[in-house]
């Protein structure tokens, strides 16, 4: 009689960790198997939110198909405690265990909304963005200059914990424009300091916190536009007319405000690389606007005649050469066409009116450019009625 209990109980404990085995198995392969989400979504991790809540709302947006081997699942790989707040891209099928490293890795969200402060050449935005899981494209919900009142809704974005900043620079900004942009952004802390020297400081996009330190973050624009330069330096054209890194930082400072057209810069540089060699004066109206403004602004207004006489350092009609330092801070692209001019014959530009150029070799042709660009800039006045 015992022996036939113990063997009934032997066999029913064998079938419980037969089945117990099986459901492990079960929930090990559910929980790294692709998941059931259609679309990609945005989730946000609340600060101090539990396990239990988080599997509860992912269930409840179609993520995961079972809360509790995603909680199992999350306490087996030592990632129950470890969920950071913030919002994160969860893209389709995304397994459990995929979701879970989301949720746990750290670092910045992925999505949800951010703060974009833009730096430009006329005028400093901020824009409020936000991620749309399914383009994977953002979408501006507020938008207002820095001569604006932000509107109501502003407040808003920036009282939530896991908003993300970040910081754009236009190409052909200058140094002084950066530093008072910053010096503007109220979601920044500390003094700047001193205005960086000019051109060196990268044209490009800055994920930030709110209350990083001014300084540093033009520190590390620096830090960006020295390693570019000497990156882009070590792999120049032979017999360019520029005696260190300083002067190609100048030439391309020059480029990028001549032009905004990407398929003309290296045409622009090898314009001027041309001059250099001639030597010819190169001529150039913005050396001749910067050296009015220091950089602090735009002139507004046409040059005048006073100006392009007057003998400055920055008057390239009156001096030889170059100017003493870069007149903007100019991008990757242009220091790259500084580097590695097209091979051209041309010496003379000016504007077509599409938006591009009209080079030529010699001046005869280079007049009849210019008349002809008078007569658009004559038609475009007649056209606004001025």
């Amino acid at each position: 009689m015992i022996r036939h209990f113990v063997a009934n109980m032997l066999t029913l404990m064998i079938v419980g960790l037969v089945a117990l085995a099986v459901v492990i198995s079960s929930g090990k392969r559910s929980f790294f198997a692709e998941g059931p989400l259609e679309q990609a979504i945005c989730f946000r991790v609340a600060p101090g939110s539990s396990l239990r809540a988080v599997s509860g709302a992912l269930a409840e947006q179609g993520a995961i198909a079972s809360q509790q081997v995603f909680r199992i699942g999350a306490q087996y790989t030592d990632r129950a405690d470890a969920l950071r707040f913030g919002s994160y891209l969860i893209p389709e099928a995304a397994s459990m265990d995929q979701i879970m490293d989301l949720l746990t890795r750290g670092g910045a969200s992925t999505c949800g909304s951010e703060i974009q402060y833009r730096i430009g050449v006329t005028r400093i935005d901020t824009l409020v963005r936000e991620l749309d899981p399914a383009t994977q494209r953002f979408e501006t919900l507020v938008q207002f200059t820095s001569e604006e009142e932000p509107p109501e809704d502003y407040a808003r974005f920036t009282a939530q914990a896991d908003i993300q900043y970040r910081i754009t620079v236009a190409e052909g900004a200058t140094s002084w424009q950066v530093w008072e942009g910053l010096r503007l952004a109220e979601f920044l802390s500390g003094d700047p300091g001193e205005v960086p020297r000019e051109g060196w400081l990268a044209p490009d996009s800055y994920a930030v916190t709110r209350g990083a330190d001014r300084q540093e973050i033009l520190a590390e624009m620096e830090a960006r536009q020295t390693r570019i330069l000497a990156d882009l330096w070590d792999a120049r054209v032979d017999d360019l007319p520029y005696a260190n890194q300083e002067e190609a930082l100048i030439m391309a400072s020059i480029i990028e405000k001549e032009t905004g057209q990407a398929d003309e810069r290296r045409q622009v540089a090898s314009v001027f690389v041309n001059r250099l060699r001639v030597p010819m004066r190169l001529q150039t109206d913005p050396t001749v606007i910067y050296g009015i403004t220091m950089g602090q602004g735009t002139l507004g207004r046409g040059l005048r005649r006073s100006e392009l006489d007057a003998v400055t350092p920055y008057n390239t009609y009156r001096i030889d050469g170059m100017p003493p330092t870069p007149i903007a801070n100019p991008g990757r692209a242009a220091i790259a066409a500084a580097l590695d001019p097209d091979d051209t014959p041309y010496l003379y530009f000016v504007a077509d009116g599409t938006g591009g150029h009209a080079f030529s070799t010699n001046l005869q042709d280079h007049n009849r450019a210019v008349a002809r660009w008078r007569e658009i800039e004559a038609e475009m006045r007649e056209a606004q009625g001025q």
